[in-house]
């Protein structure tokens, strides 16, 4: 079962890089974006033999998120616990018979932490909604999570210390979730693993020094982790400021 997760920083402007081409070259049997950037009827993607799921933000050209996939899910959700709806588009929940998938476009806590407080918030609810549903079934959590974890996730780590991303805070809500039953799949096979970023700024000459952070994750419940085959990250794909990340399961663990 391969699974695929890519915040495209506006869906519309990314199918005119060769989104198309490696959405169908990667075969996915789950394709999950964020920051789609658009609103209903604004993109007509025929991807033949998927099920499409889109949760729009209110403000145009803002945020968003979509799942593509090859199965059917028993139900879908479109909010954080009990809410159906999210005003900012962040977040799809399906459900199937043995597993959830949460994609989630985790928001920004700004340049001046002027937004961290709701990123705080955001956190709290995402973490007893995600523990909510792991007691029922095994999670499968991707997005753009917008954390650097640790140093190693981030190539200037000093010098971005207290930026957004990088604050204690933020860190150690990732912590606090992974203690809790969860596993950062990427990490996890590759703990020592340096210069595997999934985000460059746009600055001259960034991601062709690589200078770039890791805030794309796959986290899933631990007792998935024995049926996980590979965690990757595919730096050489453009088409956004973002590169898309994989998970491979075993058919049986789902």
């Amino acid at each position: 079962m391969k699974f695929i997760s890519w915040n495209v920083n506006g869906i519309r402007a990314c199918i005119t890089k060769g989104f198309l081409e490696y959405f169908h070259a990667m075969d996915a049997d789950f394709f999950c974006i964020q920051e789609s950037k658009c609103q209903e009827g604004q993109v007509n993607l025929q991807l033949d033999g998927y099920y499409q799921y889109w949760n729009y933000a209110q403000k145009k050209g803002y945020s968003g998120t979509a799942i593509f996939t090859k199965h059917q899910p028993l139900h879908v959700h479109y909010g954080v616990g009990d809410e159906n709806s999210e005003p900012e588009g962040r977040i799809i929940t399906l459900e199937y018979e043995k597993f959830y998938l949460v994609n989630v476009y985790t928001p920004n806590a700004q340049r001046d932490l002027a937004r961290l407080p709701y990123r705080m918030e955001w956190e709290e609810k995402l973490a007893l909604y995600l523990k909510q549903l792991d007691a029922k079934k095994p999670v499968i959590y991707c997005g753009d999570l917008n954390v650097a974890h640790h140093d190693i996730d981030l190539k200037n780590a000093k010098a971005n210390q207290g930026n957004s991303g990088v604050t204690v805070e933020e860190r150690a809500k990732m912590t606090e979730l992974l203690e809790s039953g969860f596993c950062d799949t990427f990490r996890t096979l590759y703990p020592a693993r340096t210069d595997a970023y999934t985000w460059w700024s746009y600055m001259n000459k960034v991601r062709e020094r690589n200078i770039g952070w890791r805030i794309d994750y796959f986290i899933v419940s631990q007792r998935i982790m024995q049926h996980m085959q590979e965690a990757d990250i595919h730096s050489q794909i453009l088409g956004s400021d973002h590169c898309p990340i994989e998970l491979k399961l075993s058919t049986g663990a789902i």
